[in-house]
């Protein structure tokens, strides 16, 4: 026995020291806790103490069923669907307003005009080259109605392609000299469906404040990304190209992925100016960005042979990307196109919302635009007498009480806006209309008032009269316009 509590004896006296050790460690930690407890900072304290109530109450607070749904009686329904009532599908619109009255045109709109049951000299429609009421024109269209029908009830892609609408195609290639071009059946939905044809979410666009509606329409259905510069102010755009091109440094990754425009008017049918074409080619090849060129008011107007704001400067077309344009002004047709080389054009065919979904051209006024081409063709001096026409309208308008002319000399279309605003626009359209109404039909002129979607203008205009020249007004017609339109402002606005 006494050697085996010898041999035990070291493993007693181990175990033994160890509980006396762990002991005091305990002891010294809980001396540490309590003596870090003393030397921490008052918030400290104030803290802990809140998270440690906190956290009981939510250990101990009650939970609680939620209540069993209340059951309707059929009664009950009843009388809440009746009470039910749903908001507006549009905000209310008074009866008298402008835009729900109005003139009604019995006649073809040409240089004289039938409004109301009185023949007026039509300063309204753009009819700038007078085909509207031409004879071969009128004679090709009912020729086609003949042979083909009255409209076409198919997409392009959907037996809706005629030969005739790819004569117009290679017609309208010829005559603005370049590879090819694509017809839509609406004006409005040419520049409209192009852009996002090329545009993409992710890319960007330049464009001028003063672009028109379709051009915005277009911009919003491309989901770019859309930066504004001032109207025809290139050192704004510049600026914005520098601030594009130093992004683009910082992450070249994602600028070699990125597409770049820039979106203008040739004449702009809000401001009825001129884009400088020259320098904002300068621009594009410095920055390395494509231009998109919409010519609804300079197609058949500008230049030696009516092809646009390029012949007009003298730039070679094929530096820009594309040019559109819509045949109801000049052509007096219905519809629009597009021009450019031809791999461009083509990704159209495919892409295009107004190609693909609308239904095509109505034949009869593909034939109609074939023959004012033909016209425009073979008498290339009617861009002089319209230009000569524009000017004389111009100056003719200068100083007009109270008005101020806005434009360039050559623009068929040109506005009057007031010297002075009120402050209210609707008063001064209220000014504008009462010119309008004193001068039409009255007095045996026509004129209309400028007309926007106020609220879905991106920049809305200011309120204006629209005067348009044709060719087929008279020294004396213009002359009668002028006085009329001077002697309602000076009544008007004295």
């Amino acid at each position: 026995m006494f050697m085996l509590l010898t041999h035990s004896q070291p493993c007693f006296f181990s175990f033994y020291t160890n509980n006396i050790n762990m002991a005091s460690g305990q002891q010294w930690v809980l001396v540490e806790m309590v003596q870090a407890f003393y030397e921490a900072p008052a918030y400290h304290l104030i803290l802990e103490g809140i998270l440690i109530l906190w956290i009981i109450r939510l250990l101990f607070s009650k939970t609680y069923k939620l209540h069993e749904t209340y059951r309707l009686t059929e009664k009950e329904k009843e009388d809440l669907i009746e009470e039910w009532q749903p908001e507006p599908l549009v905000p209310p619109v008074s009866k008298d307003h402008p835009s729900l009255s109005y003139d009604v045109v019995t006649g073809p709109p040409s240089h004289n005009i039938i409004i109301n049951g009185k023949e007026c000299i039509n300063f309204a429609s753009f009819n700038f080259l007078g085909l509207l009421d031409n004879e071969r024109v009128k004679q090709k269209a009912l020729a086609s109605l003949k042979k083909y029908g009255v409209g076409t009830c198919g997409p392009r892609g959907f037996y809706g392609t005629f030969d005739v609408h790819l004569e117009l195609e290679s017609r309208l290639a010829n005559f603005m000299k370049t590879e090819e071009a694509i017809i839509y059946s609406y004006g409005f939905a040419t520049i409209a469906s192009a852009i996002p044809a090329y545009s993409k979410r992710g890319d960007i666009i330049f464009v001028d404040e003063a672009a028109c509606f379709s051009i915005q329409k277009g911009l919003q259905a491309s989901r770019s990304f859309i930066k504004y510069f001032k109207h025809n102010d290139m050192e704004d755009l510049e600026r914005l190209l520098k601030e594009q091109e130093l992004e683009d440094h910082k992450n070249p990754r994602k600028a070699r992925v990125t597409r770049k425009f820039i979106v203008v008017e040739g004449l702009y049918i809000n401001t009825a100016d001129i884009c400088p074409l020259p320098e904002l080619l300068k621009l594009k090849y410095k920055y390395k960005v494509r231009i998109f060129l919409e010519e609804s008011m300079s197609f058949g107007v500008l230049g030696e042979h009516g092809r646009g704001v390029t012949e007009h400067f003298g730039v070679n077309i094929d530096d820009i990307d594309l040019i559109s344009a819509n045949m109801e002004n000049a052509v007096a047709s219905i519809g629009g196109f597009c021009c450019g080389r031809s791999f461009v054009i083509d990704h159209q065919r495919l892409s295009g919302q107004g190609y693909c979904f609308s239904a095509s051209l109505p034949p009869m006024l593909a034939a109609a635009a074939i023959e004012a081409l033909n016209i425009m063709e073979e008498d290339p001096d009617i861009f002089t007498v319209l230009r000569e026409k524009c000017k004389h309208v111009y100056t003719a308008l200068q100083g007009t009480p109270g008005l101020k002319l806005v434009g360039v000399q050559f623009a068929p279309a040109l506005h009057l806006q007031l010297e002075r605003s009120s402050g209210s626009r609707d008063s001064d359209m209220q000014l504008l209309r009462t010119i309008v109404e004193y001068v039409s039909p009255t007095r045996g002129v026509a004129l209309t008032l400028a007309r926007y979607l106020e609220k879905e203008e991106r920049f809305l205009p200011s309120p204006s009269i629209r005067v348009v020249v044709t060719i087929e007004q008279t020294d004396q017609d213009i002359q009668k316009a002028v006085s009329c339109i001077q002697e309602a402002a000076s009544a008007v606005l004295k």
